[in-house]
């Protein structure tokens, strides 16, 4: 995918959108069930809303399908920092110096390292002399290329953030300086978007570390659970006489107490070929938002890209199994109604559209190639797919009464100025994206409510009357703030 045809492709959009570049900013304070909330333990199994069911939407709100686009690994820095009127690499305090692992400050940054050859190596179109501050990475590598992919994981993930010093993110990474690498805003296919709906800038993911987990939390606002893992991939994080963790002596897929955080593969199809039973992490039966909306007789159905031919045992070179995070699932067994009901291919979705019987909530996973995850995919490619799904959508029959929500599961590696709140032991995690687009969001507008993967379930749940899963959805901040629902669909 050139540069070229997203200029020619951006043009053609400035012509149906506005240039308007006022932003308005707005504050709400944390949910009252999040404030003071450090060290609680939400444990997936144990999960029971404390809080009343649901309230049920007005019912005349005019919003029939939520469409969820789900994309891959970067923080709000990399992408939105220098967006204009958003807490963004502009503010003062957001070039944190990065320090090693004894705490010493870096002088230079070490060199970027290109994470996927095998072996890794350094990545010599980057300088050796960076300073030790966020760069610019389009002054040496264009957004049509790849880059590496840095470390993101469970435990390296909390000691990055350091105590809300967001100080180690290169200390704790593997890809040297690469971490501090920010793109030109203005240069993304996706920045008329941000700049002509609502961007939220204070948006973090539900959990600490990478995709399975957040996956996992923004269908279930759970941590998957597993009992007697086998003892190789079993982690021992070193923690300090507070229980504080201060560092990390084996990394692995499993909590020392039986919670999976990091990459595992699924019990059902389809997984990676290879892994032995033991490996495989098993069915999973906390309820998950699916359920939730069957229940309520309501349709809905997670979209991925290349699922059909994963599933008939030829998958792209690209698709990532632990993506699909129903399937670890025991309600969408193999065989099972729900699963060829509900878990379907992105070419299901746009043939959707076609017949104008969207179902009231979609899941959009695209293929790993367009999905915007460093060291296999480019943020052009990715984000013209998405900017391709997003016209057709509204050029649909049922873009008027349709809210999309645009994010990302996990921060990729990459360096944020902000701190996430203090919740539980799971998270929330780095800050990261979002943008809700619809003919009722906020035009022109930066929400900086305090939102995280769950303030989906929870805008979800509102929306269609739905009891909560867990705790954390039923305290989440709802997105209603980046809505004005008395707005002309039309304009």
């Amino acid at each position: 995918m050139t540069v070229d045809r997203f200029d020619e492709m951006t043009k053609r959009l400035a012509t149906r959108l506005t240039r308007r570049t006022a932003i308005t900013s707005t504050g709400i304070g944390l949910a009252a069930g999040l404030a003071g909330a450090h060290g609680l333990r939400v444990h997936a199994q144990e999960a029971t809303p404390t809080a009343p069911e649901a309230t049920p939407a007005p019912a005349d709100v005019p919003i029939d399908h939520i469409i969820v686009m789900f994309f891959e690994n970067h923080t709000f820095d990399n992408l939105y920092g220098l967006f204009a009127g958003a807490n963004g690499l502009a503010q003062p305090e957001a070039f944190i110096p990065q320090v090693d692992l004894d705490g010493q400050v870096y002088e230079t940054l070490p060199q970027p390292v290109d994470s996927y050859p095998t072996p890794p190596k350094i990545d010599t179109r980057f300088p050796d002399d960076l300073p030790n501050q966020p760069f610019m990475i389009n002054q040496y590598v264009p957004p049509d290329e790849e880059v590496g992919s840095s470390r993101h994981l469970f435990y390296q993930h909390q000691l990055q953030i350091n105590g809300g010093r967001m100080d180690k993110y290169v200390a704790w990474g593997d890809t040297g300086g690469l971490p501090m690498g920010y793109y030109d805003t203005t240069e993304l296919p996706l920045y008329p978007y941000a700049r002509d709906y609502t961007l939220a800038d204070n948006f973090f993911t539900g959990a600490f570390g990478g995709s399975m987990l957040n996956h996992f939390w923004l269908i279930c606002a759970c941590t998957p659970v597993w009992p007697d893992a086998p003892d190789d991939i079993v982690a021992q994080p070193d923690l300090d006489e507070a229980g504080n963790l201060i560092g990390l002596t084996k990394d692995g897929e499993v909590t020392p107490d039986g919670y999976a955080v990091n990459t595992s593969q699924p019990m059902y199809r389809p997984y990676q070929a290879g892994t032995p039973d033991s490996h495989r992490m098993p069915p999973q039966t906390e309820p998950t938002i699916g359920d939730r909306l069957t229940e309520a007789g309501l349709a809905w159905a997670w979209y991925a890209g290349g699922w059909n031919d994963a599933l008939a045992g030829n998958p792209d070179s690209t698709f990532v199994y632990h993506h699909q995070p129903f399937v670890y699932f025991e309600q969408y067994a193999d065989g099972t109604v729900a699963k060829e009901k509900h878990l379907r291919d992105e070419v299901d979705f746009v043939e959707s559209l076609e017949r104008g019987d969207l179902p009231a909530v979609s899941f959009v996973k695209p293929l790993g190639r367009y999905d915007e995850h460093a060291g296999y995919s480019t943020v052009i490619a990715s984000e013209l797919h998405l900017v391709d799904l997003i016209e057709q959508v509204k050029a649909s029959a049922v873009w008027d009464r349709t809210a999309i929500i645009v994010t990302y599961d996990d921060f990729g590696g990459w360096y944020d100025h902000v701190a996430p709140p203090v919740v539980d032991r799971w998270g929330p995690g780095g800050r990261v994206p979002a943008i809700i687009i619809s003919p009722y969001a906020r035009r022109h507008f930066v929400d900086s409510t305090l939102y995280d993967h769950t303030s989906i379930l929870k805008f979800i749940e509102w929306r269609f009357g739905l009891a909560p899963l867990t705790d954390r959805d039923a305290n989440a901040n709802n997105l209603l703030n980046a809505f004005d629902f008395d707005a002309d669909p039309g304009n």
